[in-house]
């Protein structure tokens, strides 16, 4: 098959994720090679899901209810992803991957599947509103470097992993996720629906160029470089090319559309403090993505470059931290959410060996704080998200840092977060939204995605930490993922 290893790219990064060597990994291709030789097409699909298997990737086996029987869940404290408390007088009825019904305890309909939860409680499936599946997983030497195959099933592996912590979606801002949600779906690998963004549209310069200074001056022939190539990044200057790209990604099935509206802490060569994209370019984004139904995300940090946003139509700011009063109190009177993270100083900030990019990232830490204060004070709609970047160990850490928010807020409040205000951010995709339901609630019609916990929602957010222990039962649209219940 002519299969190269990754090991120079994983040596390069420092961790060596690649189990192209392995025994089980050979073996794996050896099958793939011969059945793709005996049976052409049909054998290259069964041999796809053994290349998954090979990497750990093979669905898990997965429990759905009986066809055509009502599944009960009983015995149990109810968060429903809006009301900022807990009941215990009712049951979830799940039929057909929905929330049929929350009849009253003890009522219990004929002819259901039951199961007790023991006095635990339930709470929707978590959403992360800031999620690089593509990227969550690798180093970003291998991201910008390593054959794009190997990005996928590094990112399929995290997308199974991510599943298990209790995120049964996410919003992918930025990242080639089109196959990996189209693999989740069709249940070739285990992983959270996926709200995909697909290439970040940057300017030259801007946050998504990624582009080393030898490569430059683009010329009108210049190929495109290798992270526009994979579909991490697009590069548009001007109105006309900003039109382009984004009317590129909606063809690829974007639900959303990511911009870059200032400098960023990854990239090298823009100053955290730069304006990026006209307002006329943004525009140009927000019309096209209007034109399909769906809205635009701008990655920004400052007050400058977030009013330019906010006045060319976009509709989520993603990060935010700089922001003044002034501008916290424009994205109030417009209705604009704040997608945030808990970007602060610690064991699980992303990690950064450049000293500008470490400035920056400092930088950022210490407005996160006052970034909280001042959206609560205002009453900004705001969502959680984690924006693990180049990380093969941050992707543990996502339920951690959703915990961290009960630091500014009541646990609930952080949990409606990660669930019904995120659920009422994802809606605003519409037509162009992947599924077809509500997200982030556990009520009558909802898709049934729920988990169910030992812990304590109410007072404490720490079992979000523990998700291997904590997180008893996993359900994404009425199947079972994990089941540890009695």
């Amino acid at each position: 098959m002519g299969m190269t290893c990754c090991a120079p790219h994983a040596a390069a990064s420092g961790i060596n994720p690649c189990h192209c060597g392995a025994p089980h990994t050979q073996a794996a291709f050896q099958r793939i090679d011969a059945d793709l030789t005996r049976r052409q097409f049909l054998g290259g699909a069964a041999a796809v899901l053994g290349m998954f298997a090979g990497f750990g990737l093979a669905p898990r086996e997965v429990r759905a209810q009986a066809p055509g029987q009502p599944l009960l869940l009983t015995h149990l404290r109810l968060f429903d992803g809006e009301t900022l408390s807990l009941r215990d007088d009712v049951d979830i009825l799940i039929e057909g991957g929905r929330i049929a019904a929350l009849p009253r305890r003890g009522q219990r309909p004929a002819d259901t599947q039951v199961i007790d939860c023991g006095g635990r409680a339930v709470i929707p499936g978590l959403i992360d509103a800031h999620w690089h599946a593509t990227l969550a997983g690798v180093s970003q030497m291998v991201a910008m470097t390593a054959d794009v195959g190997f990005l996928h099933l590094m990112a399929g592996r995290e997308a199974g992993a991510t599943l298990m912590r209790g995120f049964t979606t996410v919003r992918d801002v930025g990242g080639p996720a089109f196959g990996l949600k189209m693999a989740i779906d069709r249940g070739v690998v285990s992983g959270p629906r996926i709200f995909p963004s697909g290439a970040m549209i940057s300017q030259t310069s801007g946050h998504g160029d990624f582009r080393h200074l030898h490569e430059l001056p683009r010329m009108p022939g210049t190929p495109p470089s290798h992270i526009e190539a994979s579909g991490v990044a697009a590069i548009a200057d001007g109105v006309d090319e900003v039109l382009r790209r984004t009317r590129e990604q909606l063809m690829k099935g974007a639900s959303q559309i990511k911009i870059m509206a200032g400098g960023g802490v990854s990239s090298l060569y823009d100053p955290l403090d730069t304006a990026q994209f006209l307002e006329e370019e943004m525009r140009a984004a927000v019309r096209a993505a209007e034109d399909w139904g769906t809205y635009v995300c701008a990655h920004v940090y400052t007050p400058t470059g977030i009013q330019r946003a906010i006045r060319a139509g976009v509709k989520s700011i993603e990060h935010g931290q700089l922001a003044d009063e002034d501008t916290v109190r424009m994205m109030a009177d417009e209705g604009v959410w704040w997608s945030i993270q808990p970007f602060l100083d610690d064991e699980d900030a992303n990690p950064k060996s450049d000293p500008v990019s470490r400035a920056k990232q400092l930088q950022v830490s210490e407005g996160t704080v006052r970034a909280f204060e001042l959206g609560r004070k205002h009453g900004v709609p705001m969502v959680f998200g984690t924006d693990i970047l180049f990380s093969a160990a941050g992707g543990a850490s996502q339920g951690r840092q959703l915990a961290k928010l009960a630091r500014f807020m009541s646990p609930l409040e952080a949990l409606h977060m990660a669930t019904g205000a995120a659920g009422r951010l994802l809606a605003l995709s519409g037509e162009r939204a992947p599924y077809d339901g509500r997200l982030g609630v556990i009520t009558e019609g909802a898709l049934a995605d729920l988990l169910v916990v030992d812990g304590d929602p109410e007072t404490d957010l720490s079992w979000l930490d523990e998700p291997a222990d904590k997180l008893r039962l996993i359900m994404k649209g009425g199947s079972i993922f994990k089941n540890t219940l009695s």
